[in-house]
């Protein structure tokens, strides 16, 4: 592997690393009703776990209201028990056509333990990214050693990815900035 694949790979891993932290904190539960705060929520169809989307129309139809709309209706029971049995707090109610679920304001305590899932992701995403980091250097100094790139190279590619580290830092960073501001908004 070259310099400048080394780098990209790099990139690419990081970019990965954001989107997931990303897709983590889209699905945890705020004041206001969001469809993506199901999307981790898996119904038993014919024993096969299956997405929520996948069975049914979902909808928002005011800020405090989920609706779940099966095309099945024998699955109103299924999906009732996954939304009961996930982590998100939430208590449906089923009218043997649809499913309605009120999504209740957060308080204080739940708001303050939300935002400790929160940086607890970040974290973890930083770590990730700066694990990518050690990889790449790792890489390079083997490169340097093996005398397939000069000094001036492998100084310059370190630096480089030291660059898409910092970048890669700072766009988690922002995104646990706004999940915060969004969780703590009453």
């Amino acid at each position: 592997m070259n310099m400048k694949d080394l780098v990209a790979d790099a990139r690419q891993r990081m970019h990965a690393t954001v989107e997931t932290v990303r897709r983590e904190l889209s699905t945890m539960r705020t004041g206001r009703a969001s469809l993506s705060m199901l999307d981790n929520i898996r119904v038993d169809y014919y024993g096969t776990p299956t997405p929520l989307n996948q069975v049914g129309n979902l909808g928002t139809p005011d800020p405090t209201l989920l609706t779940i709309q099966p095309w099945d209706a024998s699955l109103l029971p299924a999906i009732e028990k996954a939304i009961r049995g996930s982590d998100l707090d939430l208590n449906p109610q089923n009218d043997g056509k649809i499913i309605r679920i009120p999504v209740p304001s957060l308080t204080e305590e739940r708001r303050k333990t939300l935002v400790k899932h929160a940086h607890k992701h970040a974290e973890d995403g930083r770590v990730a990214v700066r694990n990518v980091r050690r990889d790449a250097n790792e890489h390079l100094k083997k490169l340097l050693k093996d005398h397939t790139v000069s000094e001036d190279d492998e100084k310059h590619a370190v630096a480089e990815v030291q660059k898409l580290t910092d970048q890669h830092v700072e766009q988690i960073n922002d995104i646990l900035k706004k999940k915060e501001a969004e969780i703590m908004e009453v």
